[in-house]
């Protein structure tokens, strides 16, 4: 696996130095301050490129801008409405662009309205080292209380909503803003500012689409890319959704295999495939990741490894950001899957055999406390998260080639 590193761009508190003592030699990157649907230059692009291989004291870094994570899917390609058609050319050109400049891997997903979802970015946990969290009692207690979403009762058992209720009831002012703010950190790209209000008119905008007519939106957004993806020798990689199961009213399609079997099959081509991340599909008891792997890791482009611990045994469930070696996914398990995918594909002579993979997400821990930290990426506790995968990888990978030394 290519180890390799999100960067946020300039205003990244992780520098490109931090990224390099880390042992990353990739950087997954992308234009967060262009808005969604809008094209991104060649020169926007090149300037990406350079900031990537320049040190804080301009020395050359030796860091290449790998993956790019993520060119957004706007809102308007997703429903189908509104300037969906532009966007759509628009993105077309943006891909033309990445592909001039060297770049091949391009991720996106197809989540309505937020990227990801929790209640806590800062969950303490018992060392006193912090994680994103998600409580589906604050959940319930955000979308029926705080919100007011039409609907959201249905959504709902009546023990939550008892519950709930009185979760609501103890938080101060303060705890209820933050709670807000918290749920909808993850509107896409980093590059959204919405208020309250303007949140639920983009939530009811989606009120006439179900999973049915979302996946048959994709299926049209794939039949329009993927060719010219493959064109470009791109190598597109679908996102699950974060968490994988419905929220706010909103459908869910890229929550398990079988969806990624209907994503593959939609449109059959070596450029249509998956960023398999262990965290978002490991919320579900139901998704057998490194089965996942050995299944379809011929259309794997892009890993995201990282954990979470279920809180219980209902789905969906509280969950929280658990270390990378530990919580409910057997990364063990899984990293070997990885490695005997990029073995086969070093068989069969495929120039992408080996696979770029970040530590997705991290505890703070540390000096983390001493610096402004985006949510989920601090810089010790990604690298104690990246150390760990790279040990794992050094002893299966010793492991194996012992292993056939002996046959």
């Amino acid at each position: 696996m290519k180890e390799t590193w999100r960067w946020f761009g300039p205003a990244d508190v992780v520098g490109i130095s931090d990224i390099e003592q880390a042992g990353a030699t990739g950087v997954v990157s992308a234009l967060h301050h262009i808005p969604n649907g809008a094209v991104w230059t060649p020169d926007e692009i090149s300037q990406r490129h350079r900031q990537i291989a320049t040190r804080q004291d301009g020395s050359a870094s030796g860091l290449t801008w790998d993956v790019v994570e993520s060119l957004p899917v706007s809102e308007d390609i997703k429903k189908q409405d509104g300037a969906w058609r532009e966007h759509i050319a628009n993105y077309k050109t943006s891909l033309e662009n990445l592909a001039a400049s060297g770049l091949r891997v391009v991720c996106y997903n197809f989540m309505p309205v937020l990227d990801w979802t929790r209640t806590d970015l800062t969950w303490s946990l018992p060392n006193r080292s912090t994680c994103m969290r998600f409580d589906l009692v604050d959940f319930a207690a955000f979308d029926l209380f705080l919100l007011e979403r039409p609907g959201a009762g249905q959504d709902f058992d009546d023990a939550t909503k008892i519950e709930a209720s009185q979760r609501l009831s103890g938080m101060s002012a303060a705890d209820r803003k933050a709670l807000i703010a918290n749920v909808t950190q993850g509107l896409p790209g980093a590059n959204q500012e919405l208020s309250f209000d303007e949140f639920g008119a983009l939530l009811a905008s989606y009120a006439d689409i179900d999973a049915a007519q979302l996946r048959s939106n994709l299926h049209r957004f794939l039949e329009e890319i993927i060719p010219l993806a493959e064109s470009l020798g791109i190598r597109m990689c679908c996102h699950p959704d974060d968490p994988p199961f419905p929220l706010l009213g909103l459908p869910r399609i890229m929550s398990t295999e079988a969806d990624y079997c209907d994503l593959i099959n939609a449109v059959d081509s070596p450029s249509n495939g998956i960023t398999l991340c262990s965290g978002s599909l490991g919320v579900d008891p139901g998704n057998d990741l490194p089965g996942m792997m050995k299944r379809l890791g011929h259309r794997v482009h892009f890993l995201h490894l990282r954990n979470v611990q279920r809180e219980e045994d209902r789905f969906p469930g509280s969950f929280h950001e658990a270390a990378h070696l530990e919580g409910s996914t057997d990364m063990v398990a899984l990293i070997d899957a990885v490695l005997i995918e990029e073995n086969q594909r070093k068989s069969q002579g495929r120039a992408d055999w080996n696979i770029p993979m970040r530590p997705d997400h991290g505890h703070q821990i540390a000096d983390d406390f001493n610096r402004a930290v985006q949510p989920g990426y601090p810089l010790i506790g990604r690298l104690r998260g990246l150390a760990e995968l790279r040990g794992i990888v050094a002893a299966l990978t010793s492991r194996n080639n012992t292993a056939g030394a002996d046959l």
